[in-house]
């Protein structure tokens, strides 16, 4: 480097490249020959990389591998049992009409047990998010056979309820002996891996279901510690679901969508009315539970009473279609069918009743079924084809009601083609952001500065109190 330029300026430095050479040639006379540069250059590169500590790392993601495929077989063998004896149900149900008069008692024998045998194990999908968070508390064993049996006299007996809640209980509550031979460090590593593995396999959304299980332990914020896990999880529950029977039956996929300015603003306007409806399903729902604890003390009696509630909108709305997963009107919905107005409004207050009151089971089938039928309503207004708006709902509601707007946009991928994933990530971010922070499930965590709380790691039910509160 030699100074240059006019006097009374700053040096300028001009490279001379024989200078290098001569570095480089070490002192041996041949400006070419850089080979101890190269050899210095390599061990540099072995300073930094620390051979022991690679070892390490690739031994922690092997054993993450081996901890999610156990769980993930544990988990798509509980999810192809809950699948079959929920088809049979939905099948019985339909084939012998006048069971659904017998859901308030259905619903007194299913808390009866729960209260008398089930323990914490009531608190369902809850309790596994507690356990995410605090080692202390343990989702029990008994939970699996107990949602099972929940689940499954729900919907033979005509409640709105869903798979998905059931699934991960199962999954959760069945590998909760091989989590307490694990380290400490690995326990939350495991349950996370039974948590995807429970969603993929139940609807055939492996992506997704990894996905789902790392952002649903905190609105706001994603944990990628468990990631090896809970993929090996969900792709081999998947599997193992599909070899034991469980067919999918998926919609073929969607063509190109043509994202313009107007059609963007068409979509954020829908996903603006998606993010509303997942925040009165919310609500509604805590209402209900609210009043029916407030004013009943017994928790086997709740049931009984949402069953009556369940049969009264059966009567007033003079169709039994509301009834149960109610598949065939998100089939309809998708397949670009015109769907009644107030289709998912019905939907919406049959699911609020029912899980308010306690049954088991989940809200997400019910909530793609809100989603898709509110879609294809709004698709005549907006000018958009009914069957891509229906399918943007089928998944948008759902991730403003869980706050999972990246998981809900990778399962639209999965189950409508790569097609949608611009508009399905533009209709669940909005209406997750629409919905603000509130959950179907309550002990979500919220981060800390979206919360409102003075503390760390407020969860959905302090944060609703906060709300109420001001």
């Amino acid at each position: 480097m030699w100074p240059s330029g006019p006097p009374g300026r700053a040096p300028r430095f001009v490279y001379d490249s024989t200078v290098s050479e001569r570095r480089a040639s070490n002192g041996a006379g041949d400006p070419t020959d850089a080979r101890p540069v190269r050899e210095r250059a390599v061990r540099s590169w072995a300073r930094r990389i620390d051979v022991l500590e690679q070892a390490r790392l690739l031994q922690h993601g092997a054993r993450h591998l081996l901890i999610g495929a156990v769980i993930g077989a544990i988990a798509g063998c509980g999810s192809a049992a809950f699948l079959h004896l929920l088809s049979w149900a939905t099948d019985t149900r339909m084939h012998h009409g006048s069971l659904v008069w017998m859901l308030p008692l259905a619903g007194v024998v299913v808390g009866l047990i729960y209260h008398f045998v089930g323990g914490e194990s009531g608190r369902g999908t809850n309790l596994v998010l507690d356990e995410l968070h605090d080692e202390e508390h343990v989702v029990p064993v008994r939970m699996a056979p107990l949602v099972l049996l929940g689940a499954m006299l729900t919907h033979l007996f005509g409640g709105s309820g869903g798979r998905e809640g059931a699934a991960v209980q199962i999954a959760a509550a069945l590998s909760s002996p091989l989590r307490r031979w694990l380290p400490d460090g690995e326990r939350r590593v495991a349950l996370v891996a039974a948590v995807a593995g429970g969603f993929g396999s139940v609807f055939g959304v492996p992506v997704a279901g990894a996905v789902f299980a790392l952002e649903v332990q905190e609105s706001g914020r994603s944990r990628y510690d468990g990631i090896v896990a809970a993929l090996a999880a969900s792709v081999v529950g998947d599997r193992v679901t599909r070899s034991l029977g469980i067919r999918h039956l998926l919609p073929k996929p969607f063509a190109a969508i043509n994202i313009t300015f107007g059609n963007g603003l068409r979509i954020v306007a829908a996903s603006i009315a998606f993010g509303f409806a997942a925040m009165i399903f919310i609500e509604l729902t805590h209402e209900i539970r609210g009043l029916l604890t407030r004013f009943i003390s017994f928790p086997p009696a709740r049931l009984g009473i949402g069953g009556v509630g369940v049969l009264g909108l059966m009567l007033a709305a003079h169709s039994r279609i509301y009834l149960g997963l109610s598949l065939p009107l998100i089939d309809a919905a998708v397949a670009g069918v015109a769907i009644a107005g107030g289709a998912f409004a019905l939907k919406l207050v049959f699911t609020a009743v029912t899980i308010g009151s306690g049954f088991p089971g989940g809200e997400v089938t019910p909530l793609f079924c809100i989603g898709a039928c509110l879609g294809s309503v709004l698709a005549g207004p907006l000018g958009l084809p009914r069957a891509t708006l229906a399918a943007l709902g089928y998944v948008a509601v759902y991730a403003a009601a869980s706050n999972t707007p990246i998981a809900c946009a990778l399962l639209a991928v999965e189950v409508f083609g790569a097609a949608v994933v611009v508009p399905a990530a533009i209709a669940c971010a909005v209406a997750n952001q629409v919905s603000g922070q509130r959950s179907v499930y309550g002990r979500q965590r919220v981060t800390p500065h979206l919360s409102g709380a003075r503390h760390v790691g407020a969860t959905m039910e302090e944060t609703d109190r906060i709300r109420r509160d001001r």
